[in-house]
């Protein structure tokens, strides 16, 4: 997920918007030019028309755009049956101002945006810490740390998305707000929204540190999860779901995504040690 300071920018690529058209559903992707999009659009392509839209003029991104910007987000939304929201200024460090002025912004234009289009389905990247706080407690706060003597992993109380938010960063309030927004776009305006707590996505594929362990999402089991998002029945009209692979330590529960999505991780990060 990538935006930061969300000026427009002059490019070749700010002209006008043609809808997105053809033979295939089109799907449009915002912050596409980041590590999640780029991954998105090699995995959906084959299926789907991708737009990728991002403040940035990177390799790969289709329209670049301000996401906060309504007429030229609306624009790029044209023609789109879904869209992917990505575009945040990411990290748990964060600070307030941002969040307030670039995430939240966006994320709310977004959704604009995507009602003024016409689009059916936004599936909103939200963040596994708008319950981080919970890793402070046990057993989840060993787990995090890779001490797993005396624990059974079959056995955690995997923490569920309809449990109280607990977040660990103005990162995260801007993420947990977003998940109202699109509660909201939803009961208000009939849009349906799907909120995804995304696990730990890196270019390497693969844990970075003892945490990931439990929390890797990797890119084959990241590209399901989204398409089963963008495939789900029509009466699917607001959820939020954690995002992780089938890791024997993961402490987040996908059984709601499995019954309600369709969602079938294949990968578990053990295989790695």
């Amino acid at each position: 997920m990538r935006a930061r300071h969300f000026g427009i920018r002059v490019s070749h690529r700010l002209g006008r918007i043609e809808p997105l058209g053809g033979s295939r559903p089109g799907i449009a992707i915002t912050g596409g030019g980041g590590t999640i999009g780029r991954i998105l659009r090699d995995g959906l392509s084959d299926a789907y028309a991708i737009r990728t839209i991002d403040l940035m003029p990177l390799e790969g991104v289709d329209v670049v755009a301000d996401t906060r910007n309504l007429d030229r987000t609306q624009a790029a939304f044209a023609g789109a049956g879904t869209v992917v929201d990505l575009a945040a200024d990411a990290g748990v460090r964060t600070p307030w101002e941002d969040v307030r002025e670039n995430n939240l912004a966006a994320t709310v234009a977004a959704l604009e945006a995507a009602r003024r289009a016409g689009v059916r389905r936004v599936v909103f990247a939200s963040t596994n810490h708008v319950t981080g706080m919970y890793e402070l407690d046990e057993p989840y706060a060993s787990v995090v740390a890779g001490r797993y003597d005396g624990l059974d992993p079959a056995a955690l109380p995997r923490l569920r998305a309809d449990w109280p938010i607990r977040p660990d960063s103005f990162y995260a309030v801007g993420k947990a707000a977003g998940e109202a927004a699109g509660r909201f776009y939803s009961d208000e305006h009939g849009l349906s929204v799907i909120c995804l707590r995304i696990g730990s996505v890196s270019a390497s594929n693969r844990p970075r540190d003892v945490r990931e362990y439990a929390t890797l999402l990797t890119h084959r089991d990241l590209v399901q999860l989204v398409l089963r998002c963008i495939e789900a029945p029509a009466d699917v009209r607001f959820g939020v779901f954690y995002g992780v692979s089938a890791n024997t330590w993961r402490i987040w529960d996908i059984e709601d995504a499995r019954a309600t999505l369709g969602y079938e991780p294949v990968d578990d990060a053990e295989r790695f040690r």
